[in-house]
């Protein structure tokens, strides 16, 4: 892991936990309105109902739906990044979220997969409580448009709020889940 890479994670997660803090200020501006959040997500990434029941589970069933639908070419290789990428520190930043998130050459754009699970699972989250709800991206090591990082800081900006983690608890299918991101547009 880079420096800057730590400072981001710590920079996450502090923003997670504090409902003052205000981080990605930078990197948000950089998104334009062209590369919106909610045009990041696609309905065949939207898993309602996470079955896995622990940690390796979650990133293998979430990794196997990356690949079954054409978003990474070797399932094995995404998978070894997010594992390795948890043992330097758990993505689950608290709140009941968790970000697993990498660069690879074998995702050939960036992809985001939501995952949601109502029963929670120990993710090792800065807070020690369960993960419900699951944003993984995964991104060539060199994107064009560059917003790898602006999105993940999109996503920390909005599932810090109480209010947006409450309705993504709710929501039922994929329309559903656009419709929270563009009303907090």
């Amino acid at each position: 892991m880079w420096v800057g890479e730590l400072e981001i994670l710590h920079a996450v997660r502090t923003a997670v936990l504090s409902p003052t803090a205000t981080v990605f200020g930078m990197l948000t501006l950089s998104m334009t309105k062209e590369t919106k959040l909610v045009a990041c997500f696609e309905s065949a990434l939207f898993i309602p109902d996470l079955r896995a029941t622990d940690r390796l589970q979650a990133l293998e069933e979430m990794v196997d739906s990356l690949y079954e639908n054409g978003r990474v070419k070797d399932k094995a290789l995404v998978l070894e990044m997010l594992r390795r990428r948890e043992i330097l520190g758990s993505t689950g930043i608290g709140k009941g979220i968790a970000i697993p998130h990498g660069r690879t050459l074998a995702a050939p754009e960036l992809s985001i997969l939501f995952g949601r699970t109502s029963r929670g699972i120990d993710f090792d989250a800065l807070d020690n409580k369960p993960v419900h709800l699951f944003f993984v991206i995964v991104a060539p090591p060199h994107d064009r448009s560059n917003i790898y990082l602006p999105v993940l800081g999109r996503i920390v900006e909005k599932v810090k709020e109480s209010r947006m983690r409450q309705k993504l608890m709710k929501v039922e299918n994929f329309d559903e889940l656009k419709k929270v991101f563009l009303a907090d547009a």
